[in-house]
């Protein structure tokens, strides 16, 4: 799925426009968080691909929900 990810003055953000929400980025894996896994508010946990350290921001990026785990 498409998400634009940028940095408000509460943080890291994500915009999911297909379902029309943005959530907080709550926890990131990787500490530059590209190419590691990011937990949204609202439970979702995506896996982004491996960008550069300096990628700037506001950015779209194609990102893979990890399915609920019951």
């Amino acid at each position: 799925m498409k998400i634009m990810i940028r940095r408000t003055s509460a943080g890291l953000s994500a915009y999911v426009p297909k379902k029309d929400l943005e959530e907080p980025i709550v926890d990131v894996e990787a500490d530059d968080m590209w190419g590691g896994t990011i937990t949204l508010r609202n439970g979702w946990r995506l896996v982004l691909p491996k960008l550069s350290r300096d990628t700037p921001l506001p950015i779209t990026v194609h990102a893979r929900k990890i399915p609920d785990e019951d």
